[in-house]
């Protein structure tokens, strides 16, 4: 396992992972007759997505770290553009719709939001990354003319 592999793309998704599962430890919703609500006071279908969008990435970081080949990790960048995109409406969805008639937002659904911007932005930038190798390019003698 080399740090060295870890790219921007791969940075900015573990950060947009990371920014997700905080946010499921802060308050989400507001309102003067209910208090706070949290993720899990509202859990749902958009909560789902997510998690596996925060798990997708999350994927992306592990086998960028782990593989020797490229296989793994492209693949795993490519789901996760996909997952992560389903993710991001949800988080779209669940700032725009508020349950139980909260009146306010909170800060967890604003770090839900970023973090689901960043993961598939991530991803993204994971498979367009095209960053010298660890080698330099090869540079072979010029051949003799005839």
């Amino acid at each position: 396992m080399s740090l060295r592999r870890m790219r921007l793309g791969e940075l900015l998704a573990l950060l947009g992972a990371t920014l997700v599962i905080v946010s499921l430890l802060l308050p989400w919703y507001g309102g003067s007759t209910l208090g706070t609500l949290s993720a899990w006071d509202t859990f749902g279908a958009g909560l789902v997505l997510l998690i596996a969008a925060a798990c997708a990435a999350l994927a992306v970081v592990a086998s960028a770290l782990t593989e020797r080949s490229t296989a793994l990790p492209v693949s795993a960048a490519v789901w996760s553009v996909v997952v992560g995109l389903i993710g991001l409406i949800a988080a779209l969805v669940r700032v725009l719709e508020r349950p139980d008639h909260a009146t306010s937002l909170c800060s967890g659904a604003w770090l839900a939001l970023a973090g689901a911007i960043a993961i598939p932005l991530g991803a993204w930038l994971a498979l367009r990354d095209e960053h010298a190798s660890l080698y330099g390019p090869a540079d072979p003698p010029p051949r003799p003319r005839p």
